[in-house]
């Protein structure tokens, strides 16, 4: 077993230098699994570490999911075969620039809900997820012949709150399913205090100045061995933001600096991937910002898996400690499949009956209270008044489109400085209508329990407006049929035959904002007007050899019918 041992870890009673890389299955396509952690082997790292999101296990409470790319007991199996050890760090909370930092959002559904602490509704959901999680993670121990040599407890939980019961209330979990195996905490230097636990091995996250960091461990806890569980060696980007970069050379200067103190590391990323679906987190600091579809990170290896040149220059590190065979890492082949024309389309408002579920309430409720998780939500009432009235827009999250009788009026959004509209009323009796979009989750800090949709009643020429139909657009459903209809939202759907399945990106040029399915899987989202992304990378095993269809859920409008699938991405 891994041990802490003065300044040291040991395994197997042997001293041990963990050298290890952050890949997340669930950004990951299951047939690309075992590339990616051959890279991993190649470059001379002996562990690899996953964060495990509770919401993508348990999108429904007490529905679990552990088939395709949840299937992270394939995971760690693959990994044990390629020859690797593995670092789990489980839910309930992993941030990660995930939806909602990975706790799922029916836990908002609950009015009086306290996330991550000792709130007792809170721990009940969180030891029904352990009842099925951890049994199915403890075959994978050392002990028990697996590759699983530590399991962290809770995440960066410093830089949230000091709930020292909710932590060894994880701990108690962790014993009591048998987790037999070396605990840890991460947590950043400045937050170690509140995040670490007695008896508990104490590690950081970091991108530079490694002796200011571990000085701060070094006053805490003295004789505790150096570990960078995420060391950051690229970032993460938002809608409208850059995209980021670090320099290849100047990390790996502090990657040996880092070998020279006889650390231990985990890149953090090692392979970032994709945020497929609705899956993309968000931040809130002095604005909501929305966390883009690719997860690139700037990491070792490209979104689709790709040796960069700071894959290269850790190589060159790696050699001093290390057994590096990069030699016969090849290099991951692309294709471009040209143009596809989308010759169908359809208004959303008229395949709602497809696409949605009708729920009927007096008041419109947010998504949480109408258990919903991701994507639109389309509320409608009837407004029974003449003139330009003034509509308070607090309440809609994130971003939403109003409509009187079927035209739009608005675009609102939760970043707005004014938060008002006025919007027209022409007749006596008009329809009124708001879809809102989610655009996921805050992941990080005091705005975790993110709601979303309309939270509470609106506020409409001074008064509230009762008796409300909602139509609950998930995400997961598509058209069955295509009848041209002019409204936006619009579905437009194309199909392309190949004879040969590689990856491609789908350059989406000449459309604004929406999602894209190809075989009705959903690739994410792309928002030309805003980038930084303008291609959503397309995996080659998502799709088919010979017919192909593609289908682009537009939300504003289009200047053409076609996408092109590229052999490139394009960032910035």
């Amino acid at each position: 077993m891994l041990e802490a041992r003065k300044n040291q870890f040991y395994l197997n009673d042997e001293p041990f230098q963990i050298l290890s890389g952050g890949l997340h299955y669930f950004r990951v396509v299951p047939e690309y699994w075992r590339d990616r952690l051959q890279k991993l082997k190649a470059l001379g790292l002996n562990t690899v570490e996953t964060y495990i999101p509770w919401n993508f296990h348990e999108p429904k409470k007490g529905q679990f999911h552990f088939e395709g790319m949840a299937d992270v007991e394939r995971f760690i199996a693959e990994a044990q075969e390629v020859g690797l050890y593995v670092i789990l760090r489980p839910s309930p909370y992993i941030c990660a620039e995930w939806e909602m930092g990975g706790l799922p959002s029916w836990l908002l559904k609950q009015d009086d809900m306290a996330l991550r602490c000792s709130h007792p509704a809170f721990l009940n959901h969180v030891e029904d997820y352990f009842n099925e999680l951890l049994p199915r993670l403890k075959p994978f121990l050392q002990k028990n012949g697996g590759p699983v040599i530590a399991f962290q407890i809770e995440n960066e939980y410093g830089a949230y709150g000091n709930d020292q019961n909710y932590l060894a209330f994880h701990k108690e979990q962790y014993e009591k399913h048998g987790i037999d195996t070396f605990y840890f905490t991460s947590d950043g230097p400045d937050f170690i205090k509140q995040g670490s636990m007695e008896n508990v091995v104490t590690t950081l996250n970091f991108g530079s100045r490694p002796e200011e960091a571990f000085a701060a461990l070094e006053a805490m806890k003295p004789d505790s061995p150096k570990m960078v569980a995420e060391f950051w060696i690229g970032w993460f980007d938002h809608w409208s933001g850059e995209h980021h970069t670090r320099n290849a050379k100047e990390a790996a200067e502090v990657f040996r600096k880092l070998m020279d103190m006889g650390a231990s590391v985990n890149f953090y990323m090692f392979h970032g991937g994709t945020n497929f679906g609705f899956y993309n987190g968000a931040n809130h600091y002095d604005q909501y910002a929305p966390t883009i579809t690719s997860y690139d990170y700037d990491s070792l290896l490209t979104e689709w898996g790709d040796v960069t040149d700071k894959y290269l220059a850790m190589a060159d590190v790696l050699k001093s400690v290390a057994d590096v065979s990069i030699e016969d890492v090849s290099k991951v082949e692309t294709k471009s499949y040209g143009e596809v024309q989308l010759t169908e389309s359809v208004s959303l408002f008229d395949v709602l009956q497809d696409v949605g579920t009708k729920v009927e309430y007096v008041t419109p409720l947010s998504m949480e209270k109408l258990d919903q998780n991701f994507g639109y939500t389309l509320y409608r009432t009837t407004i029974h008044e003449t003139g330009t009235l003034e509509l308070d827009t607090t309440p809609i999250r994130d971003r939403a489109f109003i409509y009187v009788n079927g035209k739009q009026e608005a675009t609102v959004s939760v970043n707005d400085e004014t938060k008002s509209v006025m919007i027209p009323f022409p007749d006596e009796v008009n329809t009124f209508e708001i879809l809102v979009e989610n655009l996921g989750r805050v992941n990080y800090g005091k705005h975790l329990s993110d709601q979303k949709g309309i939270v509470q009643n609106l506020w409409l020429n001074n008064q509230y407006w009762f008796d409300w139909e909602m139509m609950k657009i998930e995400g997961d459903r598509l058209p069955k049929t295509y009848t041209a209809g002019e409204r936006y939202p619009k579905y437009l759907k194309g199909t392309f035959a190949i004879d040969q399945c590689y990856d491609t990106f789908v350059d989406l040029e000449g459309f604004t904002k929406g999602n894209v399915y190809i075989n009705g899987f959903n690739l994410g989202r792309y928002w030309q007007t805003m980038g930084p992304q303008q291609r959503l990378y397309l995996p080659g095993p998502l799709l088919n050899e010979g017919k192909n269809e593609i289908v682009v859920l537009e939300l504003e409008g289009h200047m053409t019918s076609s996408i092109t699938l590229m052999n490139e991405p394009k960032l910035g």
